[in-house]
């Protein structure tokens, strides 16, 4: 039964963390409900979160490795620098939409999991129902080379919200990128080009205490079991909001948090 709930709670991971709605939110209220005393849930995070990371990376590996060596290749090839500074400068933004949420992630690492509160989890909802709603009618037409300075640090400081648990980084930041007018596709792949960073130093902060962990040996077959239930799932739950994005109908997901939400408030009362 511990192994199956691990499998849950990776599947669960892995269908909402490409989707706007709150991936640890989810997992937080399933532990809730179900009355889930989980073995330190924020490795569990680390971990399941490391399955659809591999999801993403397979997804965008060749925008990863096109952006990387038009980087290098800029700085030092100076023959090439020309043709790669579209790319190089898109990297650079990268950086900056970055460097908010990292600050914070620094500042409140060791306060997270004391963050989360059911109260909380219904306003968070709330919040990102209503930012999917508002950008229902928005059509932007910018491209990758249209990006600015202003839209990263716009982005960036949208996406420093998303440390509050409950609030989608991939909602807010899909949000933060189509109110500064970039195209559905751009937005997209701006969001989970920004996942990579973003997920790499949530891991690498908590690392160090999930291998302090004692029980760490025998929590591994449910944890791996719980890790490649996220990446699998993730990777189908990707293609999924891609099309809906594509089509236009990232509002629908609004409904759902507005209902969850709703929920959330009547169960918990």
């Amino acid at each position: 039964m511990e192994l199956l709930k691990y499998i849950i709670l990776g599947i669960i991971q892995g269908f909402t963390e490409p989707l706007p709605i709150s991936s640890s939110g989810h997992i937080f209220l399933f532990k809730t409900i179900f009355d889930t005393n989980l073995f330190n849930s924020l490795n569990f995070e680390i971990i399941s979160n490391f399955g659809s990371f591999i999801a993403i990376l397979i997804i965008f590996w060749k925008d990863i490795v096109d952006l990387v060596k038009a980087f290098f290749t800029f700085i030092f090839n100076k023959k090439k620098r020309k043709e790669c500074s579209s790319k190089f400068r898109y990297c650079i933004y990268v950086i900056i939409s970055t460097i908010p949420v990292g600050i914070i992630g620094i500042l409140f690492k060791d306060k997270l999991e004391n963050l989360y509160s059911i109260k909380g989890l219904t306003f968070a909802f709330l919040i990102t129902a209503l930012s999917l709603f508002v950008v229902r009618n928005i059509k932007g037409d910018k491209e990758d080379k249209d990006i600015t300075l202003k839209d990263a640090i716009l982005i960036g400081l949208f996406q420093m919200v998303t440390i509050i648990p409950g609030i989608s980084r991939s909602g807010t930041v899909l949000v933060a990128c189509l109110l500064c007018k970039l195209s559905r596709t751009t937005a997209l792949k701006y969001t989970f080009i920004l996942y990579f960073p973003v997920s790499v130093a949530t891991m690498l902060l908590g690392v160090g205490d999930l291998l302090k962990t004692d029980a760490l040996s025998s929590m591994a077959v449910p944890y791996l079991a719980g890790m490649i239930a996220a990446g699998v799932v993730t990777y189908f739950s990707y293609k999924w909001l891609s099309e809906w994005v594509k089509k236009g109908k990232l509002w629908k997901f609004s409904i759902y948090c507005l209902f969850l939400a709703i929920f959330i408030f009547i169960y918990f009362r």
